[in-house]
């Protein structure tokens, strides 16, 4: 007993080894299980400072690929945003660690809050007294998940034209840089109704309501559907476009090849995909962790850090 005790005290080699920065840009929705996850593993881990930056997951990878901000782990809400500015010039894998779903969030100061529902929320929001919004598709992904949202819904509901007629009813204004942003609005009475990911609307206690599996983005059994949908967004150059097509919502993250501090960011990731650490908070604050946690190939898998590769399985 006393012997644990004192190794307890001492700490593994690896405690001692880690300190200083590490530095974290994510997206905005992961804040509030970043930020648990944070004090627990300086808590765990004194001589580290997490630093995060949340921004929308293209906005947090231009950071790094176009302004070479020093950055040593990104969280995306959309694992190919690190596949399409990431891979292979400024990181070697992409862990899928999470997923999501896209809800409409409203309060009580809502319009129409005391009876909107799956069958009748796409008249709400093309009524003229009802303001509502959403991220910008170009630099959060939650923005172009929720217009592939309207998009699937137009099919699922079978009614001709309601995607446009949707847009129509929401002004320029009320498109903002990350999703999360958007939250003030509402609680302030400013804006109605709001998409976001269903884990955020969760952890700021908001009222949501959940859509049909088949347009919520939240299940791989719908993939197939899910394709139907199709957004143009700013490519990755200045001036182009790229097509984004719908599938199920999947969390990535990378550590940056040129990291400031390789070693507390690996240990950092370790935590993340603990059953017992990161895992537990996501799943405790309404996000749902993919368990085990995969790459694409096995090719990526051997580049994964050998502290990391027992807990990332390789799927499809």
């Amino acid at each position: 007993m006393a012997r644990k005790l004192e190794k307890k005290l001492e700490g593994s080699s690896e405690d001692q080894r880690i300190r200083g920065k590490v530095i974290i840009f994510h997206a905005g929705s992961l804040t509030l299980p970043l930020y648990k996850m944070e004090k627990a593993f300086e808590a765990a881990h004194p001589g580290v400072d997490i630093v995060r930056e949340a921004a929308g997951s293209r906005t947090c990878a231009r950071k790094i690929a176009d302004l070479h901000r020093p950055c040593d782990l990104m969280f995306s809400a959309d694992d190919s945003v690190i596949d399409t500015f990431l891979i292979p010039a400024f990181a070697d894998f992409n862990i899928r660690f999470a997923s999501n779903q896209v809800v409409l969030c409203y309060t009580d100061k809502s319009r129409f809050h005391e009876k909107i529902d799956a069958k009748n929320w796409y008249r709400i929001l093309q009524d003229k007294k009802v303001v509502w919004g959403q991220a910008d598709p170009n630099a959060d992904p939650c923005g172009y998940r929720a217009l592939m949202v309207m998009q699937l819904a137009e099919r699922y509901y079978k009614i001709n034209g309601l995607y446009q007629a949707l847009l129509k009813n929401r002004p320029l204004k009320n498109i903002r840089p990350k999703s999360v942003e958007l939250i003030v609005l509402l609680q302030t009475g400013d804006m109605d109704y709001a998409w976001e990911y269903r884990s955020v609307a969760v952890q700021h206690d908001l009222k949501f309501l959940e859509l049909p599996a088949k347009i919520n983005l939240g299940s791989t059994d719908f993939n197939d559907f899910y394709k139907q949908a199709v957004v143009e967004i700013s490519g990755k150059k200045p001036g182009t476009k790229v097509k984004k097509v719908g599938r199920a919502i999947t969390y990535g993250v990378t550590l940056l090849k040129k990291a400031p501090n390789k070693a507390a960011a690996i240990a950092f990731l370790k935590y993340l995909l603990s059953p017992e650490g990161g895992l537990k908070i996501l799943k405790a604050m309404g996000q749902p962790p993919i368990v085990p946690a995969w790459v694409p190939t096995a090719a990526m898998k051997q580049r994964v850090p050998s502290a990391l590769r027992g807990r990332v399985a390789i799927k499809q």
